[in-house]
């Protein structure tokens, strides 16, 4: 016949420090995220490893010559610090318990960047013998911003898709403003012509499609709340029990 006192200690019930025990053995190491600032620096060097990629096919003595007119060379290098400041801006709100102040970060360099190429729309008037666009070429320019942001996004989200962000659509939209200013400033030695206010609208255009399309399939993407549709898994439980 079995002793209680063994048979009872053999079925007693775990202690929570048992489980906890059992849980840490467990565990394997996790490496800790680099910081939003570094991780800024690893996506700056992949897009410019793309710049660098590109540069034998850039007209390098038209780009110093464009350059040379002051509204140029400012719009593109607000384009520049709009990538940097929208990129740092979503890594840091990727980190939960950061200020939703960051999302203004990229403020003032796309104030620049508009405002400069606002300035450019007005070289008709200024310099009547400007190389104005054709219709072709803005369609290439569309083209290229479209096809060099996409996988600037791609890149962007997979890397913020490794931390937490609380706000995923407001995350993902600065990524999709940095991928897409970035798409423009790459643009800027394939972009021999002047520009216009037509030029202007395109550039403009496919930047809001670029932030539309990462706010909301990104923000998806980046929301570790969501279902397999989109939808919140809490509130997909919650019907499930009704």
């Amino acid at each position: 016949m079995p002793d209680p006192a063994t048979h009872d200690r053999s079925t007693q019930v775990p202690s929570t420090h048992d489980l906890v025990e059992d849980l840490a053995q467990s565990l394997t190491p996790v490496r800790r995220l680099p910081g939003p600032g570094r991780r800024t620096l690893i996506w700056s060097g992949a897009v410019l490893t793309v710049g660098l990629l590109l540069v034998p096919m850039s007209d390098v003595s038209g780009l110093r010559a464009r350059l040379a007119v002051p509204d140029l060379h400012w719009a593109a290098l607000g384009a520049i610090l709009t990538a940097i400041a929208a990129a740092l801006a979503a890594f840091q709100s990727s980190v939960p318990g950061r200020s939703a102040a960051w999302s203004w970060l990229p403020l003032p360099p796309l104030v620049l960047w508009l405002g400069a190429s606002g300035l450019g729309c007005l070289r008709g008037w200024l310099a009547p013998a400007a190389n104005l666009a054709e219709p072709e070429e803005m369609r290439g320019c569309f083209v290229f911003l479209m096809g060099v942001s996409l996988p600037m996004s791609v890149l962007l989200v997979l890397m913020l898709r490794r931390a937490c962000p609380l706000r995923p659509n407001l995350t993902a939209a600065l990524g999709g403003l940095a991928a897409a200013a970035a798409a423009a400033a790459l643009l800027v030695p394939f972009h021999p012509h002047d520009a216009t206010a037509t030029d202007l609208l395109v550039h403009l255009v496919a930047v809001l499609i670029v932030v539309a399309l990462n706010g909301l399939f990104g923000g998806r993407l980046l929301d570790r709340n969501a279902g397999p549709r989109g939808r919140p898994v809490t509130s997909s439980i919650r019907k499930a029990n009704d």
